[in-house]
């Protein structure tokens, strides 16, 4: 069986939805129903419900080496919804992470699942490194570090 590198395909698609969603960078206007409501023959959810679907599904992913979701770990910087893009920034425990190359397509597929999600990028970023203050009390508690 042959070996296919995907990885130049994935990085020019990253680029162009990137690209996409900085095209689109223009504010998004909030909701005039009440929360939780969509607007009659919008496209897609308001921005605010969006964003609540996506880190919904980000907790539904774990870490490889703890039992805690990556959104309770404290892995996810940056989750910015527009027009339907989500733009998620995330970190790794460590640089070194044996999962590096793969985790974030892994999370960008959880993201595109999301209803009413068109497109998603993920960005693997190192600055701010990756420390155990960043983990959310509940994921505190259920390690034991409290």
């Amino acid at each position: 069986m042959k070996h296919v590198n995907l990885e130049p395909r994935m990085e020019q698609k990253k680029a162009e939805i990137m690209e996409q969603f900085r095209a689109n960078e223009e504010p998004v206007a909030p909701p005039t129903e009440p929360a939780g409501a969509a607007a009659a023959g919008a496209e897609t959810p308001a921005a605010e419900i969006l964003n609540e679907r996506v880190i919904a599904a980000l907790k539904t992913i774990y870490d490889p080496e703890i039992p805690v979701n990556i959104y309770d770990l404290g892995l996810i910087y940056r989750v910015d919804i527009q027009n339907g893009f989500a733009a998620v920034e995330m970190t790794l425990t460590t640089p070194g992470c044996p999962v590096a190359q793969t985790f974030p397509g892994m999370v960008e597929a959880a993201i595109r699942q999301v209803p009413g999600i068109r497109g998603a990028a993920v960005e693997l970023v190192w600055e701010p490194p990756w420390t155990q203050s960043l983990i959310s009390e509940a994921a505190r508690l259920e390690l034991g570090l409290i």
